[in-house]
């Protein structure tokens, strides 16, 4: 896989504009967007392409600015887990920033993407200036750490289908009853902790029942009450 390319050609008023979108800087005023802005540069990257990879040194903090990213780990074994995914102003590697360390997962686009870059040194001498962007800093870290908690739980407690059946449940509460499967079963193992055989029997099982209909690429929840159930019954 390729790493990300360096460019320049977004326009000031539009790093200014991703800027003022993510959390991390939701508090600044117009002058010091403007001001961190000027310390942004732009990376470009296509579907696949590697932007950082597990245990590279930290040279700086990423925003999502158009697209998508995973964040991911590999196991000794070559399977890939998914630790979460970013879209447009999700930020990324917020922790190796302060903590000196080097960037203890890896990160790739899941589609054409344009991240900002901002330096290590850049981004904090910008937060000794603005306490009230550390504090953001903590809440985006915290936030990340509950989720990754999260994954601990359901990858050492539950099954494969109770995580499957969790991740349709989560998407359709969030996209409606009926939703893109939006990965390929192999992406979708990586999410939930998985391989992509165990995906499509569980899937199929799940169809069969009439909890869910497939008419690829679209899923639709049947019985959302009926997939509830068998979330609190599986163990």
């Amino acid at each position: 896989m390729l790493k990300a390319r360096i460019r320049s050609s977004m326009a000031p008023v539009s790093i200014v504009e991703v800027l003022r979108k993510t959390a991390l800087f939701s508090a600044l005023s117009e002058p010091e967007l403007a001001a961190l802005a000027q310390r942004a540069r732009v990376r470009a990257c296509q579907a696949g392409e590697i932007l950082f990879s597990e245990g590279d040194p930290c040279s700086g903090l990423y925003i999502v600015a158009k697209g998508r990213v995973r964040i991911f780990k590999i196991s000794p074994a070559g399977r890939e887990q998914v630790l979460a995914a970013e879209g447009p102003g999700g930020s990324i590697a917020e922790l190796p920033v302060f903590d000196g360390g080097p960037y203890p997962a890896s990160v790739a686009a899941q589609e054409p993407s344009e991240l900002l870059f901002i330096s290590r040194r850049d981004f904090q001498a910008f937060c000794l200036e603005h306490p009230e962007v550390a504090l953001k800093v903590l809440q985006v870290v915290g936030a990340r750490l509950r989720r990754l908690v999260g994954i601990i739980e359901e990858l050492s407690f539950s099954t494969v289908r109770h995580r499957l059946i969790s991740w349709i449940l989560r998407r359709s509460e969030a996209e409606g009853a009926a939703f893109p499967l939006g990965a390929s079963h192999q992406e979708l193992a990586a999410q939930i902790g998985t391989v992509r055989e165990l995906v499509s029997r569980n899937l199929t099982r799940l169809q069969a029942q009439g909890f869910i209909a497939i008419d690829a690429p679209e899923v639709r929840v049947l019985d959302h009450a009926g997939l509830e159930a068998e979330l609190a019954s599986v163990v």
